[in-house]
């Protein structure tokens, strides 16, 4: 890399890591790249990927994600390209393209309670209940007190009648790790609702609500409460 091409991504590396996405993603558009050496090119579809994730402009970040992943010499550097495209693909409706990129990690030899709890997210959106049930599990197995994990379980026992008492134990346990997290608190409400204590599950929805009043799973599940109408 020449001195004035390292001199261009310096300043849009710097604004990155300050977390100025925007003007980050300005400067690594000025780099020139007619002299760029492969590796160069790694470097910057990885950082543009990263800000345009982050700008959640995702179409545009898929482009420069997967040239990392399908060319950068670095594991460390491909596991987190994997996992932004997980991210992507989950919150963006493509939970099968999600289980692909995860699914290749853990093929290379990655396993992390990330991984697993994005594996189970993907599953529960498909419908697809004791394979979530089974992923959010492993993670749990590596990390017993992951908030993520025990919430995701939880909630999938409760909302799916699978197992509605050790569901309600679950959410509690992420509630107690973190009690300010509204949708923890939602889905405690929620398996209170399910297991019959329309009373408990109001008292706990509505801190859910005081929390995460934009919340539209939120929103769902206390209207279904109030207009239940049980004591």
């Amino acid at each position: 890399m020449t001195v004035a091409i390292h001199e261009s991504l310096e300043e849009g590396i710097r604004l990155f890591r300050i977390k100025r996405w925007d003007k980050a993603l300005e400067e690594f558009l000025k780099v020139d790249t007619g002299s760029f050496e492969p590796e160069d090119n790694i470097e910057l579809a990885y950082y543009m990927g990263l800000c345009y994730t982050k700008l959640e402009r995702y179409d545009d970040a898929l482009l420069y994600l997967e040239q990392v992943v399908t060319a950068a010499p670095d594991p460390l550097r491909v596991y987190q390209c994997r996992m932004t495209l997980a991210y992507i693909y989950v919150i963006t409706s493509r939970s099968k393209l999600a289980e692909f990129e995860l699914g290749r990690l853990v093929k290379g030899g990655f396993e992390s309670v990330q991984i697993y709890t994005t594996l189970a997210y993907a599953a529960w959106s498909q419908h697809q209940y004791q394979k979530a049930v089974d992923y959010y599990q492993k993670a749990l197995d590596m990390d017993q007190d992951n908030a993520t994990a025990l919430n995701g379980l939880g909630y999938i026992l409760a909302d799916s009648d699978i197992d509605i008492p050790r569901g309600i134990k679950l959410c509690r346990r992420a509630v107690e790790r973190k009690p300010q997290n509204a949708a923890y608190l939602d889905s405690l409400g929620w398996a209170y609702f399910k297991n019959g204590n329309a009373a408990e599950a109001r008292s706990w929805l509505r801190k859910a609500f005081d929390l995460g009043s934009h919340q539209q799973e939120i929103k769902r599940h206390m209207k279904i409460v109030v207009e239940d109408g049980r004591p």
